[in-house]
């Protein structure tokens, strides 16, 4: 299925690209989260149209994430936990637990922006966890998870 995109996505392609990408993906992510349209000529057409006004936003996006990444130069969150022998924590320290700890700060951050490549934390100790605020500025902040 052929669609054009109405903003960047990772892996994809960038604002105004026309891609080919599987059906499924077009109809349940693509299409109804607006970031992109079928291509027709019809929806060419409205495109090139609204070309300025999508670039307009796309760059208000990503300087408001660039605003966002300042905040959190060298932050370092502390999560306390209850914690059993050799520092295994009983349960585990997710993307909730970030954002909750984050918003506990006064920064607020969405359970999609919290990236965790080696998946939850089990074991007490430092961290570094990305938080991705827009396909091209991602931000590194230490997480300390400590015993109670």
């Amino acid at each position: 299925m052929n669609v054009i995109l109405l903003e960047r996505v990772n892996n994809l392609g960038d604002l105004g690209d026309e891609v080919v990408v599987k059906p499924g993906f077009a109809r349940n992510f693509l299409l109804p989260k607006g970031k992109a349209v079928q291509a027709n000529e019809a929806n060419r057409a409205v495109f090139e149209g609204r070309r300025s006004e999508l670039e307009t936003a796309a760059n208000e996006k990503l300087s408001s994430a660039q605003a966002r990444v300042e905040k959190l130069a060298d932050y370092t969150l502390t999560i306390v936990v209850k914690v059993g022998e050799e520092d295994k924590l009983y349960g585990s320290v997710g993307t909730q637990d970030i954002v909750s700890g984050l918003a506990a700060d006064g920064i607020d951050v969405e359970r999609s922006e919290v990236r965790m490549p080696e998946g939850v934390i089990r074991v007490a100790g430092d961290y570094e966890i990305s938080l991705q605020f827009h396909s091209d500025v991602t931000v590194d902040i230490n997480v300390s998870v400590v015993p109670e």
